[in-house]
């Protein structure tokens, strides 16, 4: 059995593991329901669809039930083949029962409630091979992970960043996300632990959310410390500006702590990598080049402090010196533009594209293949160096 978690089942952790550990289920959880489950939690497959992870994928391919809790979640590829499972949903809004998959059984009502009504009526379920093999896929994954992370870019691998930051997360942290490429890394590699809150732009995913609902979360929970995950793309349309905000208020908030990580990697890098893959064409540097700003130096300009990174080996170090600043931090990491955010599953098409894409001559099809090889080493041997051998 799999069960996918949405915003909806934010409310319900307690409930949602009773039933996943009745049930012998894994588990997956839709970008806006990232919070829903801790990642420690052995059976929690992480996130799902193109951002999401292998075991995911896996799981949802190789079900033979699933129970969707207060998800919308709309990408059907990643689902079940129809047909395959027999399905059961809960949501809040019964206009989106049965829309993403054709379910046995629908419920309207509160995830939390429902699921407590449900319970008594669960057997336990004592054969526990399936759990067991989504386990060890979880191992295996986070392992692929590290290995994805630590491998060598110019300068900085922007997995490293996420990957630094998860072990250092307060445990009342807030994590908000903008959309771009950092999305790829928040949502596979941040590990969320229980009580955090974390969110990011669903539905049309709109670029420069991630500061402003940063400054929410702080004058919502000012004794609480907040970390954004933004792109340059998205900081050079509106996050910067919205700094002068957090300079005018932060002032007011029990905890000074406001981090905003800026992958600065000067180009609008997930529609490069969208052009690369859905249509097979090469970087278009009049679009998607960005020009080179010092995020770091604006922030000691209005009062903030400012942190620059630019070796790898400075990324953990520069996380313990944010969390530990008496004001907001402006961490800006110097990423790598050509580190691929694979996807859980590799189609045919994607592949197709990527070839197309190298023939018709990419400005950086050598950094790209390069950090292409080192990703695909690091999945098929995670124990591996994956740095250069050169």
């Amino acid at each position: 059995m799999a069960i996918l978690g949405g915003a909806g089942a934010l409310g319900a952790s307690d409930e949602v593991s009773l039933v996943a550990d009745r049930l012998g289920a894994g588990a997956a959880k839709a970008l806006l329901g990232k919070a829903a489950l801790p990642d420690a939690l052995p059976w929690v497959t992480g996130s799902i669809g193109l951002l999401g992870t292998k075991p995911s994928y896996d799981l949802m391919m190789q079900c033979d039930t699933l129970l969707m809790i207060g998800s919308g979640f709309p990408y059907s590829e990643f689902l079940p083949r129809e047909g395959q499972a027999r399905g059961v949903q809960i949501d809040i809004d019964p206009g989106m029962l049965s829309v993403r998959y054709p379910m046995e059984v629908n419920l309207h009502g509160d995830a939390a409630e429902t699921l407590r009504a449900l319970l008594p009526l669960l057997d336990q379920k004592t054969e526990s091979s399936w759990r067991s093999s989504i386990e060890e896929q979880v191992r295996d994954w986070w392992k692929v992970l590290e290995a994805r992370a630590l491998a060598a870019a110019s300068p900085v691998n922007p997995q490293r960043v996420t990957w630094e930051l998860s072990p250092r997360l307060p445990a009342d942290a807030i994590i908000t996300c903008d959309s771009g490429s950092c999305a790829n890394w928040y949502a596979r590699d941040l590990k969320i632990g229980r009580g955090m809150m974390c969110s990011l732009s669903g539905g049309l995913a709109s670029m420069g959310a991630a500061v402003p609902y940063a400054i929410a979360a702080k004058f919502a929970h000012p004794d609480r410390p907040v970390i954004a995950l933004v792109g340059d793309g998205a900081m050079q349309m509106n996050n910067m500006a919205e700094l002068i905000t957090v300079s005018k208020y932060c002032e007011r908030w029990a905890d000074p702590r406001l981090i905003c990580c800026v992958f600065n990697n000067e180009d609008l890098n997930q529609v490069t990598w969208e052009q690369r893959i859905m249509e097979g064409d090469p970087k278009y540097d009049v679009s998607q080049s960005l020009p080179d700003v010092p995020y770091h130096r604006f922030a000691e300009l209005i009062g903030l402090k400012g942190i620059f990174v630019d070796d790898p080996e400075d990324m953990g170090t520069a996380w313990d010196q944010a969390l530990a600043a008496d004001r907001p931090v402006v961490l800006e990491v110097k990423t790598d533009p050509e580190v691929p955010p694979l996807p859980p599953h590799i189609t045919f098409e994607q592949a197709k594209n990527f070839t197309s894409m190298m023939l018709k001559g990419d400005p950086e099809r050598g950094g790209v293949v390069k950090n292409a090889a080192r990703q695909i080493l690091a999945t098929v041997l995670p124990g591996r160096d994956s740095g250069d051998r050169d």
